[in-house]
């Protein structure tokens, strides 16, 4: 009697067909995989590249005239004083936008700076925000007119941008002479505010398949005089 099956040689082809269909659907698998990790890792590092644009566009368009008690504090009153500080590396204001609240939020107390990057490559842009309740808290940050505490990177800290070749702020101020054009400066070392203010950035990486970092200009639309003290009249609009 004659019997049917396969032979061992055929089993054995069977299972290598198998295992390789098997490595070439995993390979497809992986491949198609780490193309989504790659994709989506670029599409996020343009969207907080934008966002961190926007941010400071934001934070520099809401700059509010606050004038601070420097030195205020056990018993002692301070001395009034316009609260900017202009550094290369730091810029400390007041703005009416919140990183959490955005643009109806409370005011902010905002400290921009440069600090160095991870394993020291590069430098990144950090931001720290303390809420704005009066000249008093704006005094915290101040010791006398046009001198600032050191600003130092804590766990509240926010990293706007990182991965950078250089950031770095100029202002831009009247001019000194009659019909002659406004001039940036690396330091703001006057009782007033600037007419704008710049950050420039680069990349430390240029990667064409990515959003960069670009430099922006914001201008400030600030017409307040320091010497001018305003008052609440606490005017009744209701009578």
């Amino acid at each position: 009697m004659k019997q049917r099956g396969i032979t061992l040689m055929e089993v054995l082809i069977s299972v290598t067909l198998l295992s390789l269909l098997s490595v070439a659907m995993f390979m497809a698998m992986r491949i198609g995989l780490n193309a989504y990790v790659k994709a989506d890792a670029k599409l996020m590092d343009n969207r907080r590249t934008v966002g961190a644009q926007r941010i400071l566009t934001d934070e520099l368009g809401g700059i509010m005239p606050v004038m601070a008690a420097c030195g205020a504090g056990s018993g002692a009153a301070g001395s009034r004083a316009v609260f900017f500080q202009g550094a290369p590396g730091v810029m400390r204001l007041a703005t009416t936008f919140s990183l959490l609240q955005g643009s109806r939020g409370q005011p902010q107390i905002v400290a921009l700076f440069v600090i160095p990057g991870e394993d020291d490559r590069g430098v990144r842009l950090v931001v720290n925000e303390t809420p704005y309740t009066g000249a008093a808290a704006a005094g915290r940050f101040c010791t006398a007119a046009g001198q600032f505490a050191p600003v130092e990177a804590g766990a509240g800290s926010f990293v706007l941008a990182d991965k950078l070749a250089y950031c770095r702020f100029s202002y831009l101020a009247p001019p000194a002479v009659v019909n002659q054009p406004p001039g940036w400066t690396a330091v703001w070392n006057t009782q007033r505010w600037p007419l704008a203010i710049r950050i420039e950035m680069a990349p430390l990486a240029t990667d064409s398949s990515r959003v960069q970092p670009i430099s922006l200009t914001a201008p400030v639309y600030l017409h307040r005089s320091p010497e001018i003290q305003y008052e609440d009249l606490g005017i009744d609009l209701a009578n």
